[in-house]
């Protein structure tokens, strides 16, 4: 092992070709170009096998990274993938989304001297091969069990607890009311991240797994959550969270202010071919405008990214705090300035001017003051530092709050917290409904695919304890 590892001294950090920006901007294709075998070896070859590896500790599923690089390096990609899959159910999805350089890659020991190893593009790297060699194969229970579980949400959480759940044997049924599976995997994030069969292959690889898959199904009109716990044996809500957080502002009634995921959602199935009114019409097209996209997170990030592909005529990003505090990944950051994206530091919406519809926006210029609870300065305006821009289009990436799920499910007994999220018990991830769990960004707010992923594997697990437990046999006190 050691004439593969510990090359970091001698071998610079490397990701994989990225095509020119001007070529890039003209498509909805990942940016990225596939690794060769050497050069994807080299880069794993660069992990230091530390005694104890930052990277795994911040990682939400706790991937064993510095053992699959290992096997990288050795040319055992094989056992590498299998190593890979073992923690994660969408490893060839995560190499390609997760924001790295805030989790694995960020806390690489090498990271603040050598530049950290490219965690990301080897993950990809090892499960792209899988895929090509025919290694990734459906899930084969055990032994199979009459129990039925029912999934709401086929998003990341939910589709990684259904292949869990049916390892474990159990009949598996994922109700999800949009035409296709994979929730903010297949609408919300633009093909330039993640290309639309690298989502569908998976979800394929489920069905063939035994998993029902039951689309166009909204819980509440097709079935109430109490007719679906008469069906299953046990349910899991796995929904997400994806109405827009609001913006109150003057004018935010005008035409053509919209929220980031009605624009995305437009993008994404025009690309998947669907029949798009709203963007063939102009109302969801950036084509020929000038936008301005608010918010400062990974989302506001593939809004103006995807703004540039559709030809906009400019497109601003306004975000409260500075650069060093943008709460999105500083590698999209880089990738949307080098298509053309102009970023507006410590600015701020005062209001949308318009007749019928916003035709510009009024922005305030803000400063960094004292800490808030959370350690980070806040943000507090500049007296007498405001000015008008041009805006055809707003896009609102403000961030996702939960819907209201008793009312939508029909189901008032179901309890949740203030802020709309299920309540669960944290130790069992069971709702105040016996049999009926809850995990993922519907527990605990919008967050990151990776956490869903492993939100969703717990639930399973809680999930597969529970259903035994009703199973096992009664054991008798001796007479």
């Amino acid at each position: 092992m050691a004439e593969k590892m510990l090359k970091f001294v001698d071998v610079d950090q490397k990701m994989p070709d990225k095509r020119a920006a001007d070529l890039r901007r003209q498509d909805f294709d990942e940016i990225y170009d596939e690794w060769i075998p050497e050069r994807a070896a080299e880069q794993a070859s660069r992990c230091s096998q530390c005694g104890v590896p930052f990277c795994l500790i911040h990682c939400p599923l706790g991937n064993n990274i510095p053992d699959w690089l290992r096997l990288t390096a050795e040319g055992r990609l094989e056992e590498a993938y299998e190593l890979s899959n073992s923690t994660n159910n969408m490893p060839e999805i995560c190499g390609r989304i997760c924001p790295q350089d805030r989790l694995c890659e960020g806390n690489c020991v090498i990271e603040k001297d050598f530049k950290s190893v490219t965690i990301g593009s080897v993950e990809k790297y090892i499960t792209d091969t899988a895929w090509a060699e025919g290694w990734v194969k459906p899930v084969v229970p055990i032994i199979e069990r009459e129990q039925s579980v029912g999934i709401i949400g086929a998003g990341p959480g939910g589709l990684a607890a259904a292949e869990e759940l049916r390892k474990a044997g159990f009949q598996v049924h994922i109700y999800d009311r949009h035409d296709r599976a994979g929730g903010l995997l297949m609408y919300g994030i633009p093909g330039f991240k993640l290309e639309k069969p690298i989502v569908q292959r998976r979800t394929e690889l489920l069905a063939d797994s035994g998993i029902t898959f039951h689309m166009n199904f909204s819980v509440g009109d097709d079935a109430t959550l109490s007719e679906l716990r008469e069906k299953h044996d046990a349910l899991l809500i796995a929904t997400g969270v994806y109405r827009a957080r609001a913006l109150k502002a003057p004018g935010i009634g005008l035409a053509n202010i919209h929220p980031a995921l009605d624009y995305l959602t437009a993008s994404n199935r025009k690309s998947l071919g669907d029949n798009v009114p709203t963007f063939d019409d102009g109302t969801l097209n950036a084509s020929g405008k000038n936008i301005v996209v608010i918010g400062g997170g990974d989302t506001a990030m593939d809004c103006v990214r995807t703004a540039v592909r559709q030809g906009a005529k400019s497109v601003k990003c306004l975000y409260r705090r500075d650069r060093e505090n943008m709460p999105g990944s500083m590698r999209e950051v880089k990738n949307a300035e080098e298509e053309g994206v102009d970023f507006v530091w410590l600015t701020a919406p005062e209001a949308f001017d318009g007749t019928d519809r916003v035709e510009s926006l009024r922005i305030t210029h803000m400063r960094l003051g004292a800490p808030d609870d959370t350690g980070r300065q806040s943000p507090e305006p500049i007296p007498d530092a405001s000015e008008k821009i041009p805006c055809d289009m707003a896009i609102l990436a403000l961030g996702f709050e939960p819907e209201e799920l008793p009312v939508m499910f029909k189901a008032p007994e179901l309890s949740v917290t203030r802020w709309g999220t299920v309540k669960v018990n944290h130790s069992t991830l069971m709702t105040n409904l016996d049999g009926v769990f809850a995990a993922g960004d519907i527990v605990r707010g919008a967050s990151l695919v990776v956490w869903a992923i492993r939100d969703g594997r717990d639930a399973a697990e809680a999930m597969t304890d529970y259903l035994l437990e009703r199973t096992a046999p009664s054991v008798q006190a001796a007479e």
